[in-house]
């Protein structure tokens, strides 16, 4: 499968997508590619509206943000509520993670008057259901409610760590 096969399966939010992404140790690369090209999208869509600074800001946090994710989870999904079937390392994380950030892409367009609003709100629903599927995929769950709640707890974890911060 090719980079833009992946992220068009990801944007579609296919399950197959993510399970052939979480089974390809050499896709590691191009998890890092969708992360840094999804979030400079971002920035662009946030520096035309706050300023330059949020480029960087947004790109930084990105890849910041990746990694923390990827830990996160492991520790709460792999560690503290593994299902029975769960079976994970960091690189299979890190590729799904770092591919549900595609979305992401289209925040490009959150500059635009009037509707920015709305494409960051339907951006933000759409890379948690990508996060969503990641999760149940790579930690191999059964249930999609386990993983949201995965997710659900590691975002709080995330917002706690950056208000830290």
């Amino acid at each position: 499968m090719t980079l833009g096969q992946r992220v068009i399966g990801v944007l579609l939010l296919e399950p197959m997508t993510f399970e052939e992404i979480e089974a390809d140790t050499s896709a590691t690369g191009q998890a890092l590619a969708v992360v840094v090209v999804a979030s400079v999208a971002a920035g662009i869509g946030a520096g035309l509206l706050f300023g330059p600074l949020a480029l960087v800001r947004e790109t930084l946090a990105a890849l910041v943000g990746w990694v923390m994710w990827a830990v996160v989870t492991y520790l709460l999904g792999a560690r503290m509520m593994p299902e029975p079937d769960t079976k994970t390392d960091m690189g299979e994380l890190l590729r799904v993670i770092g591919f549900s950030y595609a979305p992401n892409l289209f925040n490009i367009f959150a500059f635009i008057p009037i509707i920015g609003w709305v494409v960051r709100s339907i951006v933000a629903c759409w890379l948690l259901a990508a996060m969503v599927i990641a999760v149940r995929q790579a930690l191999d769950y059964r249930s999609t409610a386990r993983a949201a709640l995965v997710v659900f707890i590691g975002w709080l974890v995330f917002v706690i760590i950056v208000w830290v911060l």
